[in-house]
């Protein structure tokens, strides 16, 4: 096997090394983010249609671009984290996780665009489990710092 096939077969077995399902899409998810939505978000998409949300509350416009990067980075540790199991990724990606039920609520609730508090407790809920998942699933990550 040559150096490069041999490469490519080491990031392969990585990739779709073992770990729950549920994880390895999270691990992609963070792919996505990482390499095409913000990359788009940053350098094509115009500052007046740009928002980011955080804690349920959204950013518009220079205040939108300006937070860009934290959520670049976010994604980036993320698909760095998951795709080589580092055991720091159990507190950080879970607490993200339930920054996320927190702004899904609030958003719900809050912004005129919401489906209201109810749907928003639905949402919350369903990221809650995924937070919980990824801080009780830390025997799946290995020792690394």
């Amino acid at each position: 096997m040559t150096d490069e096939a041999s490469r490519l077969d080491t990031i392969w077995r990585q990739l779709w090394r073992p770990r729950p399902v549920w994880m390895t899409g999270v691990m992609l998810f963070c792919f996505y983010m990482t390499f095409i939505y913000m990359p788009f978000d940053m350098f094509i998409k115009p500052v007046e249609q740009d928002e980011e949300v955080w804690f349920g509350f959204v950013l518009h416009g220079w205040y939108a671009k300006a937070t860009e990067p934290l959520h670049w980075a976010i994604y980036a540790a993320g698909a760095w984290g998951f795709y080589h199991m580092r055991a720091w990724m159990t507190p950080w990606a879970a607490l993200y996780t339930m920054q996320v039920a927190i702004a899904m609520l609030v958003f719900s609730g809050t912004d005129p665009r919401g489906a209201g508090w109810v749907p928003g407790l639905i949402h919350a809920a369903v990221f809650t489990g995924l937070a919980s998942a990824l801080w009780f699933g830390r025997h799946h990550f290995g020792s690394q710092h």
